[in-house]
């Protein structure tokens, strides 16, 4: 508890209220469109601390949001049996970009973190819908999950390039969001151990990243009862616009 109050004392009063508000926004966004809650709290929180101490923030909130969103639907064991080989890539790719680059901080890192997110945003709104063969999945799907956790190791960012592969597999809408819970929650816990052996997840971060899962879940709360009243495809497409702006944005100013 100590650890946990002075974690904050330490981040002031201004970033605290940053936390609280990037989660509750974060959490709303994954509500209605079933993704994006890592992704935007990285990219708000990278505005005002390391990429390293918000991802550490994100740990326990996108793990706890993600196992939620993969444990319905009826498809993991199939799931798992499909996408396995990227899986196992996306650990692969983390533990070689965590020895390799890490997320040390710097100008580059936070750069690092603007083309993510910008390139996931111009995927989002521009890129057509594609289609996997099924004879193209033994070796794509591995290269993508060693890219991605590349990616992951170095931003904290873990959609490009999973996401439009998994969207271009032919999965039905409820095996496609189970099968990004599961993709999400394999990078989030290779994200950890990167972060963990590189000593920046102590206890303090934990217990920090418990208490962002409050804002998080409510966030979640609100996003599902928005899903029932807006359109998702509209709100995608702000999302996608807003979500550019700001790795624009990180990618300019560094």
């Amino acid at each position: 508890m100590n650890a946990l109050a002075d974690f904050y004392q330490n981040l002031g009063l201004a970033l605290s209220l940053l936390v609280i508000a990037t989660f509750v926004v974060a959490g709303m966004i994954k509500g209605v469109i079933g993704l994006g809650l890592p992704t935007v709290a990285m990219g708000l929180l990278g505005l005002a601390m390391a990429p390293s101490q918000a991802a550490a923030l994100l740990i326990i909130p996108a793990t706890f949001t993600n196992v939620w969103q993969l444990a319905f639907g009826g498809h993991l064991q199939g799931l798992v049996k499909r996408l396995w080989p990227m899986l196992l890539a996306i650990f692969f790719g983390t533990a070689v970009g965590t020895l390799w680059i890490g997320m040390a901080g710097g100008h580059w890192v936070v750069r690092g973190l603007g083309a993510a997110l910008l390139l996931y945003a111009l995927s989002g709104l521009f890129l057509p819908t594609l289609s996997v063969s099924r004879r193209h999945e033994p070796w794509l799907g591995p290269l993508c999950g060693v890219i991605t956790g590349v990616i992951t190791s170095a931003t904290g960012v873990f959609v490009i390039p999973a996401v439009p592969y998994m969207q271009a597999l032919g999965l039905s809408r409820d095996e496609l969001v189970q099968a990004l819970g599961l993709s999400f929650t394999v990078s989030t816990l290779a994200l950890a151990g990167g972060l963990l052996w590189r000593g920046s997840l102590g206890g303090a971060e934990l217990s920090a990243s418990l208490l962002a899962l409050i804002p998080a879940v409510l966030g979640m709360w609100l996003g599902q009862w928005l899903r029932q009243r807006i359109s998702a495809v509209l709100f995608r497409r702000v999302f996608f616009i807003g979500l550019g702006a700001l790795g624009a944005h990180l990618l300019i100013s560094g």
